[in-house]
């Protein structure tokens, strides 16, 4: 095997046990909640006694979405390295998209794992900072979509909408799986596009962002699986 070989069949490993990993935190994610039930309408003080209540499942549950961003996020860039082969500059802008996706995902959800209980447990014990903690807390809600919080979420799926616009038609090839996975993340991408213009525009109303855009989300889930395909014949 040279070493232009090894190095293709270690992406590919990569990208596949990647996409293990992904599916495996989906999993776990059924069972840690990431926010007070009824998030979106819960009041603030349920939220406060909620998170000082449940701290350590809050945090194991952002952790382990944390682990499901980065897993996702090596298999777009393992899928970009199959997009190399074709087009190089759309390559490297999509693994660049890739990139700075995970600068703006990591920002939010280390802020659930270090700041939002920490500012839950200080408003609740009353202790120093507890009246900046109680305006602040609101701010990082992680279920309102208008969020400072969640801005940063919704801008690293646009990055990733990106990212599938560019990368769609070159994973386009002759298997089924790369077929499924090129399709899907050409349709994600561009219905991404379309609801932000939609939103941008006044057509989606605040209520309905999570359920559209996070719906649209779900073709991901069919990507990574057809693209586990994809790298495992690589292999």
């Amino acid at each position: 095997m040279t070493r232009a070989e090894s190095l293709d069949y270690t992406i590919n490993r990569f990208g596949f046990w990647s996409v293990i990993v992904v599916l495996s935190t989906g999993v776990i994610a059924m069972v840690f909640p990431l926010d007070v039930p009824g998030g979106y309408t819960a009041a603030h003080a349920d939220r406060v006694s909620w998170l000082s209540t449940n701290r350590g499942v809050f945090i194991a549950g952002w952790v382990n979405q944390i682990v499901a961003m980065f897993s996702l996020s090596a298999v777009f860039a393992c899928g970009a390295w199959h997009v190399a082969g074709n087009k190089p500059l759309r390559a490297i802008l999509a693994a660049t998209f890739v990139l700075i996706s995970v600068v703006a995902f990591i920002i939010p959800k280390f802020i659930a794992v270090w700041t939002i209980p920490l500012l839950a447990e200080t408003i609740a014990a009353g202790a120093t900072g507890a009246d900046m903690a109680d305006r602040l807390l609101p701010l990082l809600n992680v279920s309102i979509p208008f969020s400072l919080y969640t801005s940063f979420d919704y801008l690293g799926f646009w990055l990733y909408a990106v990212f599938a616009l560019l990368a769609a038609g070159p994973l386009y090839g002759e298997t089924l799986g790369a077929k499924v996975g090129a399709i899907t993340l050409g349709l994600y991408g561009l219905i991404y596009h379309a609801l932000l213009i939609a939103l941008l525009l006044g057509a989606v109303a605040a209520v309905n962002i999570e359920a559209y855009f996070i719906g649209a989300s779900m073709l991901l889930l069919v990507h990574i699986v057809a693209m586990a395909f994809v790298f495992r014949k690589s292999m």
